[in-house]
């Protein structure tokens, strides 16, 4: 698959472009860095699944209302702007980070507060997602209470290391399907997520393994024993250039913009790198966990995500 002809950015663009995580750059050749393919909504849904069951992802592109996108990324960016981390007068839905530090603390409760708000629920289950979904799964789709937003400055070494995330979901279905949305546009430079081209086959040959080599110990035991695995086998990897060598593979990035949506399936393996926005703006995204409500619901996933719930 050539990524010359996938979105708008050209093989030629993607290898300029310095990414980096965790300390580690990613390298630019050809074989080790590639643009992820986007995929038009209305292709219909039996399209969609094919394309998530070949690549492990489907990047849906303005599958919401852009406008709406962005006037939420300012409500969101507004509710944490008291920490001091936006740049003052600014309009907050532009994410313009402050030069100068700002409370942490503060922005991580007001984060905890935003993501119990119902105007966050309201966009999570919205009917332009909760409608696809409910096609996606083939019955009624259930959104798990456990709804992850983050905020990541640019110019910090923040950076999600390599993961699939069956990992932290082992209490339930293995059906279960992540929608990560970009709240607002996401750059290349900004770090929003990447994926490991072909990973969703490696992340299942994992789980297989692990399924086998656990298969005496009681499902709490179980679920504990492979996440320590997943991080003592070098599975959850901080060095991101390193996996696209293990498995002679490419990290796929994309210039993400607002109403854009990815499904990935949880064994897909995805990180992000470090927000080096040559603009100064803040990054902002959810990731969001749907499944079919009549199968298995992991009972850790029925409560609202704190920084420090261990998951």
């Amino acid at each position: 698959m050539s990524i010359s002809s996938l979105g708008s950015v050209s093989a030629n663009e993607v290898s300029k472009i310095a990414l980096s995580a965790n300390g580690k750059a990613l390298s630019t050749a050809p074989d080790r860095l590639g643009y992820l393919s986007p995929t038009d909504p209305s292709v219909g849904i039996e399209t969609i699944r094919h394309l998530y069951a070949m690549q492990g992802y489907v990047w849906l592109k303005g599958l919401l209302p852009r406008r709406e996108v962005i006037d939420f990324r300012g409500f969101a960016l507004s509710h944490l702007a008291a920490s001091g981390l936006l740049k003052p007068g600014t309009d907050a839905s532009l994410g313009t980070a402050s030069a100068g530090a700002f409370d942490r603390q503060l922005a991580d409760r007001r984060l905890m507060s935003l993501v119990r708000s119902s105007a966050y629920e309201g966009f999570c289950a919205q009917p332009r997602l909760s409608r696809p979904m409910d096609a996606f799964v083939g019955g009624l789709s259930y959104l798990h209470k456990r709804k992850i937003m983050r905020f990541t400055m640019p110019g910090t070494a923040t950076a999600t290391p390599a993961h699939y995330d069956l990992v932290y979901l082992r209490g339930g279905t293995s059906r279960v399907v992540t929608v990560w949305i970009p709240i607002g546009d996401t750059s290349i430079d900004m770090g929003g997520l990447i994926y490991l081209e072909g990973s969703h086959a490696v992340g299942a040959a994992m789980e297989a393994r692990f399924s086998s080599d656990n298969a005496g110990l009681s499902p709490e035991e179980r679920v504990s024993a492979y996440n320590r695995n997943m991080s003592e086998g070098g599975w959850v990897s901080k060095d991101l250039p390193a996996m696209a060598e293990r498995f002679d593979t490419r990290w796929l990035v994309a210039d993400y913009e607002a109403g854009d949506v990815v499904l990935h399936s949880p064994y897909m393996i995805h990180a992000s790198t470090t927000n080096q926005s040559v603009d100064g703006l803040i990054r902002l995204s959810t990731d969001i966990r749907y499944q079919n409500v009549d199968d298995e619901i992991d009972a850790r996933w029925g409560s609202h995500w704190s920084l420090d719930d261990m998951l």
